[in-house]
């Protein structure tokens, strides 16, 4: 049975996170932060892998065909985040506060396939999450991205710790293009 508000609101609690009636707003995040990155990754020729759970701490997998020098097929998890909160986004980063278990998770260091982490942030009014007219499609959004092995190691002490974007890591076409050359070529650099 559903609760009920203790100031007689007949509505179901799991109803108050209903904006308009519709999905919750952390729905809608979610699945437009998934739905920006499978545009992105489309765009590039890249595909898209999808996991029953994040257990592992992985949302999604993104996946090249292409032939690189050292590998075929280059790949890499992502974990995804999704904020309105402006104020994350400094000068040059955008400081994100994880919780310390998806953080260790992130950041194992015996990983086979190389992690990442991406954050959209969106626009606090949902009503310029998106425009669409007969010419073209427009989002107010942007996801800065940050390989795992670019973080710092957890020394176990903190609840959660704040991980550094850097602003010119926009997550588009050429960038995820460059990211999978890094894995592909194997020749060093943040994979």
């Amino acid at each position: 049975m559903a609760s009920v508000d203790e100031d007689n609101d007949a509505r179901p609690s799991d109803d108050r996170d209903l904006v308009d009636g519709q999905l919750p707003m952390t729905a809608r995040q979610e699945h437009f932060s998934l739905a920006f990155t499978r545009m992105v990754a489309y765009v590039a020729g890249c595909a898209v892998k999808t996991h029953d759970t994040d257990y592992e701490g992985v949302d999604i997998t993104i996946t090249s065909s292409a032939d690189y020098k050292r590998f075929w097929g280059a790949e890499f998890d992502l974990q995804l985040k999704c904020t309105t909160q402006q104020q994350y986004l400094a000068d040059t980063h955008m400081a994100w506060p994880m919780k310390t278990k998806p953080y260790r998770k992130l950041i194992r260091p015996r990983r086979y396939t190389p992690a990442y982490l991406g954050v959209l942030l969106l626009p606090e009014d949902a009503d310029k999450w998106l425009s669409v007219d007969e010419d073209r499609l427009i989002t107010e959004s942007r996801m800065y991205w940050q390989a795992a092995s670019a973080f710092d190691e957890d020394d176990g002490t903190q609840l959660t710790k704040t991980v550094h974007l850097p602003r010119k890591n926009l997550f588009d076409g050429s960038q995820l293009l460059a990211i999978m050359r890094t894995i592909g070529d194997d020749e060093g650099g943040l994979r």
